[in-house]
Formats: structure tokens, C-alpha cells, sequence
């Protein structure tokens, strides 16, 4: 069911719903800062299905399978804090700027989301206040604090890819996505291209701009961050052994770019 009239935005996350955010190792001694955009699929209750079947509510359109795995993994490898959005990006798109047509989508690849249909204004703003505001209300709140007591802090933003797209295979394992940062994704690039069995994309298989993206110009370049966005193709990381494998090569080539940058003192220490 959709919710067409909410001013009370109380309504929308009820005591069932958990919150939108997760968060783990907030401790963590890192210098990069891990978000998870799309981590979750999780409807709230009161939108029940969104009017689709449940076989489309496991698919892309409603989060980025396999990544909340590698995502977790690789917090623990770097000892670096994770902020992840637990709710489908089909409820409203937390990498996406308010107000944008695939905010709160119609049609996602082809598919009708019968439940973001018609909503009235108030609809729309419960579904950013209780979700997306909280989500990025404590990226930069983190962020905020840690400028304050001096801790370095790289902005890397996970995300995964469809492997087949409009009937078009993707040859990429991974890509990079950045947009005015030019100092982390040629680190980055290069190392990953120094992976002999990888086939890596540059801007590819997107690429990061104002009009598309949230969190990296939001929260990475309005702050003048060393960012950068990475995208894994899905079926490389669909099972939890393939999430491991790819948290393992990642915190160890994110383990030489923290080397390098150091010694090239773009990091304290």
C-alpha cells in the first residue's frame, strides 16, 4: 500500500520499522570513511510492498546486492567506521538529490513501482525527513567531527553493478567513479589496474556528477575530501565468498594507498 498523505511523518517508520541508519565501527582508527548508499532493501511496514512482486524486491532496482557484505568485511580489515542506509533505494534513492525524478522512482529499469505513484507532497518529504535526512545528517555530522579533532578522513563511497544492463554485457569487475578529486582515484586506478586478472573501469560503468550523485559531492567534494565512489559487478560478490575475497583485495590495496599518501604527506602521520 502506498502512503499518500503523511504530514505527520511519525507515520512512515513505526515502532516496528528499524531505524535508517547502521553503523559499524565507529571507533575505528582509519582514515577512510566507509558509506554504503544502497546497503539495504528494507520496506517500511506501512508502504507494505510498494505493489511489487517480491522477486523484483531482491533485484538492483531495490538496493546493490552483495555489497553490504563486502562493505561490512572491509570495515573490519581497515578498522575504519561503516555508515550504511538500511532502506530500499526504491523508497527513496539516498545517492540521488532530493527532488530528482529517480529520487523516488516511477520506473526503475523498465519497472513500474506501482507504490511511487501519484504521491502527494507530503508523502515525498516523509520519506526524505525519516529516511534520507537522518542518513546523511550523520555522515556529515561524523565528517564535522572529525575535521574538529584533526582526523584525517577519505570519503569512499561502495556501491555494485548489474553484470548485463539494457540486454548489454558489462566487461568491468570493477570501477572507480569520481568526478573533481585527483588525488585519490589515480592511486586508486592504477593499483587496481596493477591487478593482473582485473578489468578495471574508469568512470565506468558510471560516473559521479552533481545531477546524479549525493553523497561524494555532498559529503566528499563540498569539503574538499580525497573521494572516491567504487562499483563491483554483482555476481562476483553474490555470494559471501566472493564479498570476502573482494573485502580482502580492497583493504589491501586501500592499505597501499594510505601508505603512499602518507608518504607523500597528503595524510597527517
Amino acid at each position: 500500500m502506498a502512503l499518500d498523505s503523511a504530514g505527520d511523518i511519525s507515520l512512515l517508520l513505526g515502532g516496528e520499522d528499524v531505524p535508517p541508519v547502521l553503523e559499524d565501527n565507529a571507533a575505528g582508527r582509519s582514515p577512510f570513511l566507509l558509506t554504503c548508499d544502497h546497503y539495504g532493501r528494507l520496506i517500511p511496514r506501512i508502504l507494505g510492498d510498494l505493489g511489487l512482486p517480491a522477486g523484483d524486491l531482491t533485484r538492483h532496482i531495490a538496493w546493490d546486492p552483495g555489497i553490504a557484505g563486502v562493505a561490512d568485511a572491509l570495515s573490519k580489515h581497515l578498522d575504519a567506521h561503516l555508515i550504511a542506509q538500511r532502506y530500499s533505494r526504491l523508497v527513496i534513492d539516498c545517492n540521488r538529490p532530493p527532488g530528482a525524478p529517480s529520487s523516488i522512482p516511477r520506473i526503475s529499469e523498465a519497472t513500474v513501482i506501482p507504490g511511487n505513484e501519484g504521491l502527494a507532497g507530503e508523502a515525498t518529504e516523509a520519506r526524505r525527513q525519516s529516511i534520507f535526512d537522518p542518513y546523511h545528517r550523520r555522515i556529515a555530522d561524523v565528517i564535522e567531527r572529525r575535521l574538529r579533532d584533526g582526523v584525517p578522513t577519505v570519503l569512499v563511497s561502495l556501491h555494485s553493478f548489474t553484470p548485463v544492463y539494457a540486454g548489454i554485457a558489462r566487461p568491468w569487475h570493477i570501477g572507480t567513479l569520481y568526478h573533481r578529486d585527483t588525488k585519490l582515484p589515480p592511486l586508486l586506478l592504477g593499483l587496481l589496474r596493477a591487478e593482473a586478472d582485473l578489468v578495471v573501469g574508469d568512470n565506468e560503468p558510471y560516473a559521479v556528477s552533481d545531477e546524479t550523485d549525493y553523497t561524494i559531492p555532498v559529503h566528499g567534494e563540498a569539503r574538499g575530501l580525497m573521494n572516491t565512489g567504487i562499483e563491483i559487478r554483482q555476481d562476483l560478490i553474490a555470494a559471501p565468498a566472493g564479498q570476502a575475497q573482494w573485502a580482502d583485495r580492497l583493504a589491501r590495496i586501500f592499505g597501499e594507498i594510505e601508505t603512499t599518501l602518507r608518504a607523500q604527506r597528503l595524510l597527517p602521520g
